[in-house]
């Protein structure tokens, strides 16, 4: 049982567009809007796998790049989080991922003055003769099983969360964690070990 119908679009759903056809769901998946796929520009096939039972509430969104990929694992469960993928965020099963949390892997603009400065040219859509944006860096995101994210906490790229982790609201989470902790803080630190 599922509210999305054959038709790919989802029961009382205010947004018109249908779930993109290199998006992938499990049985039981619960989507309170194909909204949430309005910033949605993957070409990869599949670009989203959502597992069984994988709930995505309104709020969400899931700005996946051309050559982006990202897998949500069963259960899981999102509430409001932006998920921004380039090349890859894995989110494992039984996360929770809590409202204006974001997951990036990528800067999605330049650390340079001088590239943020053609960056910001190449992305006004009215310039004439607009330059190419500069490379960005990416780095997928890996996050492990049995993970619940915050409110307002931020994951950056490169970041690997272990299974068991809680990531403290308003976390920003700029390296890797170890399994079966609590992190939090600017940036993110193990406060305490988890049984």
């Amino acid at each position: 049982m599922s509210n999305i119908k054959a038709d790919r679009t989802v029961e009382y759903d205010w947004w018109p567009k249908p779930i993109p056809e290199n998006v992938t769901f499990g049985v039981g998946c619960y989507m309170e809007s194909t909204q949430v796929f309005k910033n949605f520009k993957g070409r990869c096939n599949p670009a989203l796998e959502l597992g069984d039972y994988v709930s995505v509430y309104c709020g969400c969104s899931f700005s996946v790049g051309e050559n982006g990929r990202v897998r949500v694992g069963d259960y899981s469960l999102l509430n409001g989080a932006l998920i921004m993928a380039d090349e890859a965020v894995e989110i494992g099963s039984y996360c929770l991922i809590s409202w204006n949390v974001a997951i990036a892997d990528g800067d999605y603009h330049p650390i340079d003055a001088a590239q943020r400065r053609q960056d910001a040219m190449a992305l006004s859509p009215y310039l004439p003769n607009r330059p190419e944006r500069p490379k960005i860096k990416t780095a997928p995101v890996k996050i492990g099983d049995n993970v619940w994210i915050g409110m307002n906490a931020v994951i950056l790229k490169g970041v690997t969360i272990g299974d068991n982790v809680v990531v403290a609201a308003g976390a920003v989470v700029t390296r890797s964690v170890p399994a079966n902790t609590i992190v939090a803080g600017n940036p993110a630190a193990v406060v305490k070990e988890l049984p």
